[in-house]
């Protein structure tokens, strides 16, 4: 593995862990990363089962093994990857139990949803964390007003009203931060090699 820039630790979903500590799963450094893969899991899940019912059962039995197995964990790789392996063999093991119904897909089908939501996962923090680094890229006033925007409860309205503008102008102006926000993450992806 080469030298991390990071004096030893290697960042992983946000968290930065020494790179020969294993995870323990009662710290709050893993409850952060398996709460915070949540919503991805259970997308992930409902994506390979479609059923809401079944998916959250499978959920349950996910989040008890990943804590289970939390020392088998290996900072520096991705956790939401992890996660969701243990939830593909967790899913597989509830269409087993469940052989007697009719299956909506064959397993090789399976298999191949399976791998292209766990690419999905990647592509999804890819362009979260290019979101982010645009964002924080924009100039002062440029990035106080898209924050303003996507601030719970906030409208044009509001926003026109405090800054003393049309609402068509606050439009306008949060328009052309929008799009000036999607070239950034299209130019950061493809110069990382990634898919727009």
């Amino acid at each position: 593995m080469p030298e991390s820039r990071f004096g030893g630790k290697i960042p992983v979903d946000g968290v930065i862990y020494p790179l020969s500590a294993p995870m323990n799963r009662d710290s709050e450094d893993f409850i952060e990363l398996l709460t915070g893969a949540q919503p991805s899991l259970y997308a992930y899940i409902v994506s390979l089962c479609h059923d809401a019912t079944l998916a959250k059962d499978v959920l349950q039995d996910t989040n008890v093994i990943v804590w289970r197995k939390a020392s088998e964990f290996e900072p520096g790789t991705h956790f939401k990857a992890w996660a969701c392996r243990i939830a593909y063999f967790t899913l597989l093991s509830h269409r087993r139990k469940r052989s007697r119904e009719q299956l909506v897909y064959d397993d090789d089908v399976f298999d191949y949803l399976a791998e292209r939501q766990e690419q999905r996962l990647g592509e999804e923090d890819r362009r979260l964390e290019a979101l982010r680094a645009c964002i924080s890229s924009l100039p002062s006033k440029q990035r106080t007003l898209i924050e303003a925007r996507y601030e719970p409860g906030a409208s044009v309205q509001r926003i026109a009203g405090e800054a003393g503008k049309s609402e068509g102008a606050i439009s306008v102006a949060l328009f052309r931060i929008r799009a000036a926000l999607q070239q950034c993450i299209e130019q950061r992806l493809a110069t990382e090699g990634g898919t727009v």
